[in-house]
């Protein structure tokens, strides 16, 4: 089932952005977009999105004010991601204090959109794999408090990690960039950036492998 998405942006274009890049995602439907927080909140009420992409920059009110709101409200839950170009560290603060379950700070690329809604998806699947007890490990790893692989380079995300490695685990050969790319959602260019650190951190190996024309290229497996 796709996750029914809310648009929340002041910004018309940029509403119509965003909901491009979602629309050209299978696994999302996007039920509407609102331009202020008060229209954003009737939205919910009415529409009952899975997934809220929230502005902080509103002209009526705050974003986090919805976000407030909405983790007030009775009814059915709703996932917060915001998308804002708000970085200043209290706002950022507030708004995980609050509840939001992810963070993208504008401007960014087409591609780092993609990657984190795939994150998104791939934290919402495991959820609902998990049973209604849940062990530490569980716990920790829905809190995001797992401990994070040493020396993660910035910008990489543990949940993407795991996705890459267990793509490269699912496999009986070695896997190229762009063939993890494919199995993991994810770019090429993305793929290789996860793939050198699990390298750098000795959890994979290279694997010497031609391309097409006989050209050398590089193919992965964990060690």
């Amino acid at each position: 089932m796709s996750v029914r998405t809310l648009v929340v942006d002041d910004d018309f274009a940029v509403a119509a952005i965003h909901r491009g890049f979602l629309e050209a995602m299978p696994e999302f439907e996007v039920v509407g977009e609102a331009h202020r927080g008060g229209e954003a909140l009737r939205a919910v009420e009415a529409l009952r999105p899975d997934l809220v992409l929230l502005d902080i920059h509103l002209p009526d009110m705050s974003g986090l004010e919805v976000l407030s709101r909405l983790r007030a409200r009775g009814g059915p839950p709703v996932d917060v991601i915001a998308v804002t170009a708000a970085r200043e560290r209290e706002t950022v603060r507030q708004a995980m204090s609050r509840g939001v379950d992810n963070y993208l700070v504008k401007p960014f690329t087409r591609t780092a959109f993609l990657d984190r809604m795939r994150e998104y998806l791939a934290q919402r699947i495991e959820v609902q794999r998990l049973g209604q007890v849940l062990d530490q490990d569980q716990v920790d790893s829905l809190m995001h408090h797992r401990p994070r692989t040493p020396a993660m380079p910035k910008g990489l995300s543990a949940v993407t990690l795991r996705l890459v490695t267990d793509a490269l685990r699912d496999s009986a050969n070695d896997l190229s960039a762009q063939e993890v790319g494919d199995r993991a959602g994810l770019s090429r260019v993305s793929a290789r950036r996860y793939l050198e650190h699990l390298v750098t951190i000795g959890k994979a190996e290279v694997q010497p492998r031609y391309g097409m024309a006989n050209r050398p290229a590089h193919g992965y497996r964990l060690t």
